[in-house]
């Protein structure tokens, strides 16, 4: 799941705070990049949610409690978020940069 650390950790990279190596830099080292950090994030987002799904499926089985249940959701529904706030984000630059003049 993103997290506010890897975040953080992302953004930092990619401005060279803390000692650690601009984006450009690490991508040619084999480190992450920005389709790979939205890659990492949209497949920590699916498997959260197949998660809950699980153990949804436990729980009418009964085989898990219902704060597991409620506990994975929450975790899949805060992963989505996170996912559609970035992608909110990058859509609104996109479409800062198409109004700026040439």
């Amino acid at each position: 799941m993103m997290t506010a650390l890897a975040a953080a950790q992302a953004y930092a990279s990619t401005q060279g705070i803390g000692g650690a190596k601009p984006a450009a830099a690490s991508a040619a080292e084999g480190g992450l990049d920005f389709g790979a950090l939205v890659k990492s994030a949209m497949t920590d987002a699916m498997q959260a949610s197949k998660h809950a799904e699980n153990q949804i499926k436990a729980n009418v089985a009964g085989k898990a409690e219902l704060i597991d249940v409620v506990t994975s959701i929450s975790a899949a529904e805060a992963s989505l978020e996170t996912v559609m706030a970035v992608r909110d984000q990058v859509i609104s630059a996109y479409q800062e940069i198409m109004r700026m003049p040439i």
